[in-house]
């Protein structure tokens, strides 16, 4: 009789990556192997509290049924065609989130670095055919400590040395500004201008909440100025601020929308361009494509995502929680916290530098059975599912209150 494979301990699976893989991330030691809503659980069975929610991408938990489910369906049915054909799955998908954002056309692609180049390489061609610039003088105006993925160009426009150095030579055409500075905006705008492209929350940054005003100014002023807005909703939108979109807290609708993450479901990669006809009409067959964007798959679980959006339900939880999130983390400041900023269910953490580094205090929570994730300093970011409960948010805040007192 042959014997079932031993099962490798967390030690040995972190060992076993080392000679292997690209070290171009530095995890927390924990291996996930099984997880279920707001909870994940290790190798050996210690379970934890999820409060990163990969980066809003598991908004609506772990194995959401409903998106399992949709998932399944297709799977037993068809998976891809490549967009050398049509699927029956991806009018449906198109048709509802354009209906969500409030926008005409959609264009289909995979993960959020793509969604953001594709909506770059469609302002520059709209700028070209529609407002007239003369041809490679297209512009496009962006913020200082951005992150809108990885790709050359994108960290082209990074203020982040980290994400920039020893990869150039960089792709010319942007301008930086500061966030949230409607006047250095303003200054950096001309007749070459494509775009302003920013995101309403700045995630990496530590979520950068701008002042109110800042969006419907900038609205405003590309409007005026006759250039686009592109909105980077890959982390903010679908339910994380609780709106539907972070834009809708100034009710503003921007031109162009750039959505991912939590749109694949926490199941395959999904984003999408969502925009004005009069922009993305500016593509026409060969200019830009993707293989796996829109695929049958990807446009079930999509819509099964549009789908949960559609009832307000997960838009309402967070703000909800939103509140006791907030009001916990209040009560933290002055023992251990300095400040915070938050929107709906997502907040940038700022601990005293005296109590550790942000990836300390990232390993002692994780030791006590919650998972966040650091960036920059001494800050810790917190995005939880849209599932997690008010108690288990409580909890959350509570051990770090005792992570940050020394209590454990």
């Amino acid at each position: 009789m042959t014997s079932a494979p031993r099962t490798r301990s967390s030690a040995e699976l972190i060992a076993a990556e080392e000679p292997v893989l690209a070290h171009n991330y530095h995890p927390l030691p924990v291996v996930v192997a099984r997880a279920e809503g707001a909870w994940v659980e290790d190798v050996e069975g210690r379970k934890y509290l999820d409060m990163l929610a990969g980066y809003s991408a598991l908004n609506f938990g772990h194995r959401h049924p409903a998106l399992i489910e949709a998932a399944h369906r297709q799977l037993d049915r068809l998976t891809l065609t490549s967009r050398a054909f049509h699927n029956d799955r991806l009018a449906e998908f198109a048709e509802r989130l354009a209906a969500l954002t409030g926008l005409d056309m959609v264009l289909p692609m995979n993960t959020g670095a793509e969604a953001v180049e594709s909506g770059i390489k469609v302002a520059r061609k709209w700028a070209y055919d529609v407002k007239g610039v003369p041809a490679d003088r297209a512009t496009i105006v962006v913020a200082a400590d951005n992150f809108h993925g990885r790709t050359t160009t994108i960290v082209s426009f990074s203020t982040d040395e980290t994400a920039r150095s020893g990869f150039g030579p960089f792709t010319p055409g942007f301008r930086v500004v500061p966030y949230n500075d409607l006047g250095a905006l303003e200054e950096a705008v001309d007749e070459t201008t494509a775009a302003v492209l920013i995101e309403p929350v700045q995630g990496e940054a530590g979520v950068v909440v701008p002042d109110d005003g800042y969006l419907s100014g900038v609205r405003e002023l590309t409007r005026r100025a006759g250039c686009l807005f592109v909105a980077d909703e890959i982390q903010s939108g679908l339910g994380r601020t609780g709106r539907t979109l972070a834009v809708e807290h100034e009710s503003v609708v921007p031109d162009v929308v750039l959505l991912g993450k939590a749109l694949g479901g926490g199941i395959v990669p999904v984003s999408a361009v969502a925009a004005r006809r009069e922009v993305l009409q500016v593509l026409h067959p060969g200019e830009h494509g993707s293989t796996f964007g829109g695929n049958p798959l990807a446009a079930a679980v999509g819509t099964a995502v549009v789908e949960l959006l559609e009832t307000g339900e997960f838009q309402r939880r967070a703000a909800e929680l939103g509140v006791v999130l907030r009001e916990g983390l209040e009560a933290l400041v002055g023992k251990g916290v300095t400040g915070f900023r938050s929107r709906g269910l997502w907040a940038g953490v700022d601990v005293d530098p005296a109590l550790g580094t942000g990836r300390e205090v990232s390993e002692r929570l994780m030791r006590e059975g919650i998972l966040v994730k650091d960036t920059h300093g001494s800050t810790v970011r917190l995005a939880p599912p849209l599932t997690v409960t008010a108690d288990e948010l409580r909890e959350a805040l509570c051990t770090l209150e005792k992570v940050l007192s020394r209590q454990v």
